[in-house]
């Protein structure tokens, strides 16, 4: 293919190419300009489609040959095909949605995607419209974290860095609360140092915990304007604070994120978990591996999980280093460490 490519095909790839016969798909696709979308820049999409299932892709201007094992280029036809619809619509394809789809429809063709909700592309993948972002699930966990918050009024999410946890939770609030399900948008963290000590933080009490939160920040400006982020925080409709604020409220008709749950005692998690009020969506998220919490002190994430496990009403939703999208080193970090607490 032409081009500067992108990663190249793994030995894993190569091997299953090797061990079955090859097969040759045509897949043409009219508009130029989706084409052009749907390959990425210097063909950096295609590039993911073929380490992903080892087949090798050629593009001839706007014709694609497909050449590989049949399963995998009949998959990743459905894949393309899924993706050009949404080239088509104006959307931008990067390789991670090309990534996410190639998941999703893998989990459907092993009949293991549970997802039918929240609004669903062809291969069960979740998805959420803001008005600046169209926000995708990248693997079928994430599909079932979105529908778990779409139809659970709590959500208790845990998992390693890089899963989306907290991002999938402020766009699905900020989605929510574009179409009026909720009056307000509460987002808060405990303010506890990840193994630092930073003394006395100078300015108002805001300039004091801004960068504790700041995460929480990022996310709503990626998935909101920025003049209906200010907007909403001067208003009041969105609310950033840490977990010390909590306590003696009642949170009513709004969606209330709490962010790096295992750094909660579990004194202030039943405090929090208790602020839910009528008309209220509350998603609480955390790593259970990453506790900055003084040594000897217990995690509110970890006994919530095990005490309100089959409550009704409380929705579950437990990732795993497979469903990391930051990128593939986050993946193969993340695996490091579990191997290394196992042993």
């Amino acid at each position: 293919m032409a081009g500067i490519r992108g990663p190249a095909v793994s030995g894993t790839a190569k091997a299953m190419r090797s061990q079955k016969p090859e097969k040759k798909l045509t897949v043409p696709f009219e508009d130029n300009r989706a084409a052009a979308e749907l390959f990425g820049e210097y063909d950096a999409n295609l590039a993911v489609l073929e380490a992903r299932l080892g087949i090798a892709a050629t593009a001839h201007g706007n014709i694609l040959t497909l050449s590989g094992p049949e399963a995998s280029c009949q998959l990743a036809r459905e894949v393309l095909e899924e993706l050009y619809e949404r080239a088509s619509r104006g959307e931008r394809i990067a390789p991670g949605d090309m990534e996410g789809s190639i998941r999703h429809m893998q989990a459907k063709a092993e009949r293991r995607d549970p997802v039918d909700g929240v609004g669903t592309a062809a291969s069960g993948m979740a998805q959420i419209r803001t008005r600046k972002r169209h926000v995708m699930a990248r693997t079928p966990m994430q599909s079932t974290y979105l529908k778990a918050m779409e139809e659970t009024d709590l959500v208790i999410a845990a998992g390693p860095a890089g899963t989306g946890k907290t991002y999938l939770a402020v766009a699905f609030a900020a989605a929510c609360w574009e179409r009026g399900g909720v009056e307000r948008i509460i987002l808060s963290r405990p303010a506890v140092e990840a193994g630092e000590r930073l003394g006395f933080l100078p300015g108002d009490m805001r300039d004091k915990v801004d960068p504790y939160l700041r995460p929480l920040y990022d996310a709503l400006y990626d998935v909101l304007p920025p003049e209906k982020v200010e907007r909403g925080l001067e208003t009041g409709e969105i609310e950033i604070a840490p977990l010390a604020f909590m306590r003696g409220r009642t949170l009513a008709h709004a969606f209330v994120i709490l962010d790096e749950a295992q750094n909660c005692t579990p004194m202030q998690m039943k405090m929090f978990l208790t602020r839910i009020g009528e008309g209220s969506h509350m998603v609480v998220t955390g790593d259970p591996t990453q506790i900055d919490l003084a040594k000897g002190q217990a995690s509110g994430l970890d006994e919530a999980m095990a005490l309100l496990q089959g409550v009704e009403g409380i929705a579950m939703v437990a990732f795993t280093q497979k469903d990391v999208v930051r990128r593939e080193l986050v993946a193969r970090i993340v695996a490091a460490y579990e191997r290394a607490a196992k042993s």
